[in-house]
């Protein structure tokens, strides 16, 4: 199983899973029952991950949202969660993609892909790196712009109700909110959804 410790925790596709059991007569057999055995976790149909079990690492939920389905960045509650930004705990990864909106659902979790347009999509993303791996992740701005234009039942048209959202519906630390870089926010405004929202959020933090 050395071949596949050294895959990490990397996504891989079928093929590459192909060419390390070249050897064995049925190598599609092969991956089955490493499958079956839980030593590959299978995110879809030709994509797979190492069980921590044989890695000894951890999954990260972001590596695998980015390679699941893309292109694509880690945004709205899911960002904000991994910023320390809003306290409650999010059981599904949420992305955003320039590609149709899709919903996937494995034995690591739920992945929700949202899809916006091609102006927007690239406007602040951050890539992190871990331990012999990176990913795209929405900067906290984005995140909270991303949050506001695509969640359809957020209509926060007035600062009353954007600081009540703000404060007491998602729980966002309002120390970092008006630390945030307005200059982002002042281009998702110009070519996003919900522009006089966006343009409470910078009435927010130009106060």
């Amino acid at each position: 199983m050395e071949n596949l410790k050294q895959l990490g925790i990397i996504p891989v596709d079928y093929a590459l899973l192909g060419s390390l059991f070249c050897a064995y007569k049925f190598p599609r057999n092969k991956i089955a029952n490493l499958e079956s055995e839980g030593k590959l976790i299978r995110l879809k149909r030709g994509l797979y991950v190492v069980s921590p079990k044989v890695s000894g690492k951890l999954l990260s939920t972001e590596l695998i949202a980015n390679h699941l389905y893309g292109p694509s960045y880690i945004s709205m509650e899911s960002a904000l969660r991994f910023y320390g930004l809003i306290p409650e705990s999010v059981y599904m990864v949420r992305s955003m993609t320039t590609k149709r909106s899709r919903i996937f659902e494995n034995s690591v979790s739920k992945f929700d892909y949202i899809n916006c347009n091609n102006e927007y999509y690239p406007i602040g993303i951050n890539q992190k790196f871990g331990e012999n791996y990176t990913f795209l992740i929405a900067s906290p701005e984005k995140a909270l712009c991303d949050l506001i234009a695509y969640t359809p039942e957020v209509r926060p048209r007035f600062l009353k109700a954007l600081q009540l959202y703000l404060k007491e519906d998602i729980r966002l630390d309002m120390d970092a909110f008006y630390k945030m870089d307005i200059e982002i926010i002042k281009e998702c405004a110009q070519v996003g959804k919900k522009k006089n929202e966006f343009n409470n959020l910078l009435k927010l933090l130009q106060r």
